[in-house]
């Protein structure tokens, strides 16, 4: 399970510090927020105490209404559960039995002079991307009319060939050979380590550097997959989908990717093949299928006599 440290929260969302114990570096590993509006009022039985927690002005101005003990108590037994955080936001100022019971029990406190929809909205977004799932695959990735392509294939079956015939076509080199994936918000993302950025290997050349050869405009940092591309051999004992009405997809992280499949062989132009897959893609995504259109011509042919 990825972690990311508070203080690394802190430096990159500006937050000023109240009080933070000097015992191990706190690490949070949910990305959702949580606002104790029913913890303050002393509802407690399904407390999200392992998000952080955003006290805005409705919470701050509650917390003014209540006195003496029944003040102590609430706060008191908000911050005995083990929060990685809490956050003042709107620049309000502190509760001083706020920061009494950060102390006491050894908790984060920290105030923002964001609002606390926009402190949400920033910090839920960047806790989203550190927080997301990974996994590193071997293939290269290419945004081709707008549609993130992963090619992936046998060591030697022609990823980096493609993919370079596809740069000077004008598209987009997002990652070779080691591609990051990662879901953020239901959707997954491509990326390049950041040791192979902009890199391409050639058999027979090398390592050539794409964005110096070709320019800023050839590469991209990251790029939402769409769809994938196996490569493989030709083999006449396999059958290969003709009509394309054989829809498949892969799982990743819990989310369908079409899926492809072309097979190799010379003379073949796979650039061009991966071109009109991406095209392709697009239109179904339109709303346009050629399955359907297909079917209607059939039913139209049928209505004529031979």
């Amino acid at each position: 399970m990825k972690s990311i440290s508070i203080n690394k929260i802190i430096t990159a969302m500006n937050l000023e510090i109240i009080h933070i114990p000097e015992s191990a570096e706190m690490m949070l590993y949910n990305s959702e927020l949580l606002r104790p509006g029913l913890q303050l009022a002393g509802f407690f039985d399904t407390f999200a105490y392992e998000r952080i927690q955003i006290i805005g002005k409705t919470e701050t101005h509650y917390i003014e209404t209540l006195t003496g003990d029944l003040k102590a108590n609430r706060i008191d037994k908000l911050f005995a559960y083990p929060l990685p955080a809490v956050i003042v936001t709107s620049g309000m100022k502190v509760d001083p039995v706020l920061v009494y019971c950060a102390k006491k029990h050894g908790r984060v406190l920290l105030r923002t002079q964001d609002k606390s929809t926009k402190l949400i909205s920033n910090l839920m977004n960047f806790l989203e991307e550190m927080l997301a799932p990974e996994k590193t695959i071997h293939g290269v990735v290419m945004e081709v009319y707008g549609v993130g392509v992963l090619l992936r294939g046998q060591s030697g079956i022609g990823k980096s060939e493609t993919a370079l015939e596809l740069i000077k076509r004008g598209h987009r080199l997002v990652a070779d050979d080691a591609v990051v994936l990662s879901k953020i918000d239901n959707v997954i993302y491509c990326a390049s380590e950041p040791i192979t950025r902009h890199l391409l290997e050639i058999r027979g050349i090398g390592i050539i550097d794409v964005k110096h050869l070709y320019g800023v405009g050839s590469v991209k940092i990251r790029q939402k997959l769409g769809l994938i591309v196996d490569l493989e051999e030709w083999s006449d004992k396999k059958y290969y989908d003709r009509l394309g009405f054989d829809n498949e997809f892969e799982d990743i992280f819990d989310i369908k990717i079409n899926r492809v499949t072309i097979p190799v062989r010379p003379g073949r132009n796979i650039a061009t093949i991966v071109e009109v897959a991406s095209m392709n893609l697009r239109q179904k995504l339109l709303g346009y299928s050629m399955e359907d259109e297909f079917n209607r011509r059939v039913e139209d042919l049928s209505g004529y006599e031979i």
